[in-house]
């Protein structure tokens, strides 16, 4: 049974015209005029998915996507907008359309859009595989969502990040929720290959292309065909490449060092960046155009020290990867890693438990074993601590003090409950509790009114 599709446009021609492409390649399809006349055709029978013009008479394509996802959430809609209205397209597609075509277009690029939005409704009935996730934090939860939502386009994505923060991690993510999630991904760090090498590596070449050219290569763009790329560090690359990269992102062809004809791609690139690219547009670092076509839908990524509620299910997951299955972290190890700034973020993080499986004698970890110069709180939250903290009783310097009164006034906040409290401050409940039988020990108790047990 054929698929069915619902075209909505105004325009009468181009809704014929849509009509008639998607039918040759052997769609059933229904057209409409306006969106009450969608609303009414939706409600009315099934279809696969629906694509609609976006400036319309009356209620716009924009609105009429809010119906529909009231109605059906999973239908795939892609919006199809003019060259004038692309922001307003990608403002869609954060809003959940599926993907968005842009006027004029071909009747073979109609029929990809429609391919791209009905392999993504099948997709959904396939079970998620998120092995490689680890998210506790709000912000992580927050920052995936985003990313799941962009996944269902075609859209050039943008991650910013700071190094070690799992940028290829969600990229992975990105590609695993698209309907390119059975072709391959493939992956290239800018910043670690000299230009002519990056280059080839990106490009290819041809037999005598080059004087090691024994033999024709495919670069990364032919290898990631049907699939993902994610261009690492993209901010590192040369001014020349990057004029090169424009071109095959506008095209979508690439040309093989030493050959003199286009080879076509299908490519969903994701770029990767742990600098302000918008800064080096400024500086006159990075192709302004370049900039624009790679950050459609721009996704900042939260480094770890401002996801504590990570760091615990992190931490655990690399020491049973290390250690084994039964590996488990005491009160005192996890209390150092959750003070800890974490400037090398997650990747820093993986280091200090491998190295730590390495120390450990058996399967629990202790603090001795990581060797990380943890603190009491990070420097900032410490000192933005003390400028407000009262007289204390507590001795034991500064940092101690600050962390105290960290302490007191998240229970004070939180009425008393240490669940919250423990949230409010990126600890455990377990850890909160060491750190009042600690306060106890030295003479320094927290009020029972403000740390009774919940």
């Amino acid at each position: 049974m054929a698929e069915k599709i619902l075209v909505v446009d105004d325009e009468t021609q181009m809704a014929v015209a849509m009509e008639r492409a998607l039918c040759r390649a052997g769609y059933e399809v229904q057209t409409c005029h306006d969106a009450e006349g969608a609303m009414s055709a939706l409600r009315r029978a099934d279809f696969d998915a629906v694509f609609t013009d976006l400036r319309m008479p009356g209620t716009t394509g924009d609105e009429l996507l809010r119906r529909i996802r009231v109605l059906d959430p999973q239908l795939p809609v892609v919006v199809v907008t003019a060259h004038g209205t692309v922001s307003s397209a990608v403002s869609c597609v954060r809003d959940g359309a599926t993907d968005y075509l842009q006027k004029p277009f071909s009747p073979s690029a109609l029929e990809q859009a429609a391919r791209r939005a009905l392999d993504q409704r099948e997709k959904r009935e396939l079970p998620a595989e998120d092995q490689e996730m680890v998210a506790r934090d709000p912000a992580t939860l927050e920052a995936i969502s985003i990313t799941r939502r962009a996944a269902r386009s075609n859209a050039t994505v943008l991650l910013e990040a700071e190094s070690g923060a799992g940028k290829e991690v969600f990229a992975r993510l990105i590609h695993r929720e698209s309907p390119r999630a059975r072709g391959p991904f493939v992956a290239i760090n800018c910043a670690a290959l000299p230009r002519e090498l990056l280059e080839a590596e990106l490009f290819g070449w041809v037999k005598g292309g080059h004087s090691r050219a024994d033999r024709d290569r495919k670069g990364r763009f032919q290898q990631a065909n049907g699939g993902t790329l994610l261009l690492d560090e993209i901010g590192e690359m040369s001014a020349d490449l990057q004029a090169r990269l424009l071109r095959v992102l506008q095209e979508q062809a690439v040309q093989p060092l030493g050959s003199d004809r286009d080879v076509p791609i299908d490519v969903r690139v994701v770029a990767a960046t742990n600098r302000s690219l918008r800064d080096e547009v400024a500086a006159g670092r990075f192709r302004e155009d370049l900039y624009y076509r790679l950050s459609v839908m721009p996704i900042p990524l939260p480094p770890l020290r401002e996801r504590r509620l990570d760091i615990e299910p992190l931490a655990l997951r690399f020491a049973r990867q290390y250690v084994g299955a039964d590996a488990e972290l005491s009160d005192e190890a996890l209390d150092a890693l959750l003070s800890y700034d974490w400037p090398g973020n997650v990747r820093e993080l993986q280091n200090v438990l491998q190295r730590a499986s390495i120390m450990v004698d058996g399967s629990r970890i202790d603090a001795v074993h990581l060797a990380i110069d943890a603190m009491p709180m990070s420097p900032r939250a410490a000192a933005a601590a003390l400028r407000d903290a009262p007289e204390t009783p507590a001795k034991s310097g500064g940092l101690k003090q600050a962390e105290w009164d960290a302490v007191r006034r998240a229970l004070e906040t939180c009425s008393g409950n240490r669940t919250q409290a423990a949230q409010k401050l990126g600890i455990s409940p377990r850890t909160l509790r060491h750190k009042l039988q600690k306060f106890r020990e030295e003479g320094h108790p927290i009020e029972p009114g403000a740390a009774r047990a919940r």
